[in-house]
């Protein structure tokens, strides 16, 4: 007997117990049938990640590393995206990417020689726009967070819309606002 027959039947006997108040017992020895997982599951979207080294350069006299770092960490790993992951030469022949806003939120501090992981996703994805979320972790352990707003100029640097195979691009990497 196919599951699904079984199921409308099991209901129906159930069904037909408490209409008539009289107790049905029914035993059914029921057979696994195998379900591939990944029905339940949306596709794995991607999450760019990329290494920061520390160095004391990056740190004042106790060893905390300078808050402004985490500004630079964010386009150090904006353009390793852009440039790995989007379009090699940045779209030069059609315009710039101008960041509109950025933020930085700290978490816990960071000192010199930790070796920061940074792994960067997208969201709010518009036509001529797209926000990029930063998250930074050493040894697994968050440290800060950040975003930016970043919109798509023609070289008039009149706001465009991003090529649809740029946006097909950047939708990969994205996640709901808050993840």
């Amino acid at each position: 007997m196919k599951p699904a027959i079984f199921h409308l039947l099991m209901g129906v006997t159930i069904m037909s117990a408490i209409l008539t108040q009289r107790p049905v017992v029914q035993e059914t020895v029921i057979e696994a049938i195998p379900f591939p997982l990944n029905y339940l599951r949306a596709p794995q979207l991607k999450t760019f990640h990329h290494s920061i080294d520390v160095y004391l350069k990056d740190s004042n006299a106790t060893g905390n590393i300078y808050f402004a770092r985490h500004f630079e960490w964010q386009g150090i790993c904006r353009e390793r995206w852009f440039f790995e992951c989007i379009s090699a030469d940045m779209l030069q022949s059609l315009g710039v990417f101008i960041t509109k806003e950025a933020q930085q939120q700290y978490v816990c501090e960071t000192f010199a020689f930790q070796k920061i992981a940074c792994e960067v996703n997208t969201f709010a994805i518009k036509q001529c726009s797209f926000s990029l979320a930063f998250r930074f972790l050493v040894d697994g352990k968050l440290v800060a967070t950040g975003q930016q707003q970043i919109v798509f100029a023609n070289k008039e640097k009149k706001i465009s819309r991003l090529p649809e195979h740029i946006l097909e691009k950047i939708r990969q990497y994205e996640v709901e606002k808050g993840e």
